[in-house]
């Protein structure tokens, strides 16, 4: 009885302390894959240190649907007490970020923030009225059950999604779109305390009364994704990765800039499955690149580059759609045009100088021989002697026999031999 007691204890304090402990981590940027696995790893990390709940600090205009979908069914189907935090102030959860927040367990805000403007935008080209239409009836669906689900406004759900209806902290409070305003998260934490929420575990009591809040980061994987994920990123290795596979087809067994440039093609195919790519902007860019070797190759006064220039900066604009409602998916003009002009440079100047150098003549070895003339020193029938350069060479006539003193010219080389031809006159 007494070890039973003893027990008792050493366990009871350490349950409640597991119970004081709250995981926080920030996503602050758009909704993609590297977001999406980052929410996965904390909700994942909470369920097995049995914490009393994870805080996710939010602040993002939109993002994929996707991704979306998989951090929902994420937060639906957690274990552990999920709470999203619009916040700091000024922060807005958009688009994405409107779904995210509702199908949390507890949904916060910081005073001057917004939620809402959820309406699907096309991420692959323009869609039609009918297939708008089916996006829009999906999405509004989707964000109704989370609603209903988490006993919110189902309403306001909805016309945020058919509308793009927006709305300020206060006014989300009064149409129970979220549960509470903090200040900030020791607020947070404040409320939290002896809140009852229903998870798939059951009914849980939340703990915050001080708890011990980890900060969690992404890892060095999650964070490398959510870096090529930026348009800008993007568009830079695929110029990157069409740059190495040219210089190596160019220069073959160079190996470096093929590896390089595939890698980069790789990587950026990855990013623009996650972004809203126009194919006809990448066509355009490729038919530039063509357009700048033929003009290595060509001699077109100039036509082909310029050209190559105007479907180069066409491509780089179409390449990403610019709607307003995915303004966050935009390439930078600055980085377009330091793109453009670094491209004209270096196939203009850099490739071009390389391509000419290799069908320049040689300046040094028996290739420079060929073309020079000479005098034979003797009769030629068919061998002899020959002054070239003022060098004496050992000399095979081409054209019979050459006598002494004979203006000739070299054609050819055979080892350290010289093949020469009778000049007349």
């Amino acid at each position: 009885m007494k070890c039973i007691i003893l027990s008792l204890i050493f366990i009871i304090p350490c349950l409640v302390f597991a119970q004081k402990k709250v995981i926080s981590l920030q996503i602050d940027g758009t909704i993609n894959p590297a977001s999406a696995a980052f929410i996965h790893s904390g909700i994942k990390k909470a369920n097995k240190e049995n914490v009393a709940c994870l805080v996710i600090h939010i602040n993002t205009p939109g993002g994929l649907l996707k991704s979306t979908r998989v951090i929902v069914s994420d937060i639906l189907e957690s274990p552990v007490p999920v709470v999203v935090y619009v916040s700091p102030g000024g922060a807005h959860a958009g688009s994405a970020g409107v779904f995210i927040t509702l199908a949390a367990h507890i949904a916060a805000m910081a005073p001057g923030t917004n939620i809402g403007a959820a309406h699907p935008v096309a991420m692959q080209g323009s869609q039609d009225t009918i297939m708008n239409e089916k996006a829009t009836n999906d999405a509004a669906a989707f964000i109704r059950s989370i609603a209903e689900k988490r006993k919110r406004d189902v309403q306001w759900a909805d016309e945020a999604v058919r509308k793009s209806i927006s709305i300020t902290e206060k006014e989300a409070l009064e149409k129970n779109v979220i549960d509470m305003i903090a200040i900030n998260t020791q607020d947070l934490l404040r409320r939290l305390d002896g809140r009852k929420v229903l998870t798939t575990s059951g009914t849980l009591i939340i703990n915050t009364h001080q708890a011990n809040i980890e900060h969690l980061e992404m890892g060095i994987f999650e964070k490398f994704l959510d870096v090529i994920s930026d348009p800008n990123i993007a568009y830079v290795l695929l110029l990157l990765g069409l740059y190495g596979l040219v210089f190596e087809l160019y220069s073959p067994g160079a190996i470096v800039p093929g590896i390089i440039g595939v890698i980069c093609l790789t990587l950026a195919f990855y990013s623009m499955h996650t972004l809203p790519v126009n194919y006809a902007g990448l066509a355009l860019i490729i038919f530039a690149i063509i357009l700048f070797i033929l003009e290595i190759k060509i001699s077109s006064h100039g036509v082909l580059t310029i050209g190559a220039i105007i479907s180069l900066l066409l491509g780089s604009m179409m390449l990403l759609r610019t709607d307003e409602a995915i303004e966050f998916y935009r390439i930078s003009w600055g980085v377009i045009i330091s793109s453009v002009v670094f491209s004209s440079l270096f196939f203009l100047f850099v490739l071009g100088a390389g391509l000419r150098a290799q069908r320049s003549k040689p300046a040094t070895g028996l290739e420079t021989m060929i073309g020079e003339t000479g005098e034979s020193l003797e009769t030629l029938n068919p061998a002899g002697a020959v002054l070239v350069h003022g060098e004496i060479w050992h000399a095979e006539s081409l054209s019979g026999t050459i006598n002494k003193k004979a203006k000739v010219r070299v054609a050819q080389f055979r080892n350290l031999t010289l093949l020469v031809e009778h000049i007349s006159g």
